[in-house]
């Protein structure tokens, strides 16, 4: 059964957890997974890469170093030399042993824990092989139906979506444009995913009015102070957005502060 990214369709606002509950377990990790499950997340947001035997696994970066034991590129690397490394220990000793998760050991927890997966591509050296993977990866329907796919990089996610039929993508933006939803339909997205700092309650209701979703990033909570500083107002922004209903999808590192804001605005 294909999951909705929609918000009118869910009847609730999906509650992404930015590479998982980062805040308070290691990035990636099936252990901030689990995190983001435990404290009302619904929806995890991910990143990829392809390993050197053509195998996607779920890291940001392009080497090893800052999140891992290991050293070195991910493209010179196996997925079973991957599979040996500490992904947990840079982030605190109580998750020493945690592993840098394959894809297809992503959507086995999705499933488990009832997620949904915005997976966003990091490979940049190998795009080709990274989508046979993919279509690999997600040739099972009910894979494909609980998945997003996002990039940077529109005009790749535009091939991809062409060589996966039933596939969904959104396009991650860090400006504001002046026609969103003719960005959107140029590459044939279903989402696009806002940073809150670029919002536009404009932009949203035309969005929606187009079919496409919209997932608003709205960063870890000392971001949000910050914000509020600045006289920026972004928690009551995002309060008079959510009870507009124009967001479908917020993320963010703290999914326990996610999921309380949620719920105190729909009190």
């Amino acid at each position: 059964m294909q999951k909705s990214f929609l918000a009118r369709e869910n009847g609730a606002v999906h509650i992404c957890g930015h590479r998982g509950h980062s805040i308070g377990a290691p990035e990636n990790t099936l252990a901030a997974f689990r995190a983001n499950h435990a404290l009302g997340g619904t929806s995890i947001e991910i990143d990829t890469v392809l390993t050197a035997d053509q195998q996607i696994v779920v890291i940001h970066d392009l080497t090893l170093e800052r999140t891992t034991n290991g050293e070195g590129a991910l493209k010179d690397k196996t997925a079973a030399e991957i599979a040996l490394l500490d992904a947990g220990s840079w982030f605190s000793s109580a998750f020493t042993g945690e592993r840098v998760p394959t894809l297809a050991e992503t959507l086995a927890l999705a499933h488990e824990l009832d997620q949904v997966l915005e997976i966003e591509i990091k490979e940049k050296l190998h795009t080709e092989a990274y989508t046979q993977a993919l279509k690999t990866a997600l040739a099972d329907p009910r894979d494909l139906g609980r998945v997003m796919m996002i990039s940077f990089d529109h005009a790749h996610l535009k091939a991809v979506k062409a060589a996966i039929p039933g596939l969904r993508t959104g396009g991650i933006v860090h400006e504001r444009y002046a026609d969103p939803v003719a960005v959107a339909r140029a590459a044939n997205l279903d989402e696009l995913c806002i940073d809150l700092s670029v919002f536009d309650p404009a932009d949203a209701e035309a969005l929606h009015a187009a079919g496409i979703s919209i997932r608003c990033h709205a960063y870890k909570p000392e971001k949000i102070a910050e914000m509020e500083r600045e006289g920026l107002e972004p928690v009551k922004k995002l309060t008079e957005y959510l009870r507009a209903g124009l967001l479908d999808t917020i993320s963010g590192d703290d999914v326990e502060w996610l999921s309380e804001f949620v719920r105190s605005v729909s009190r």
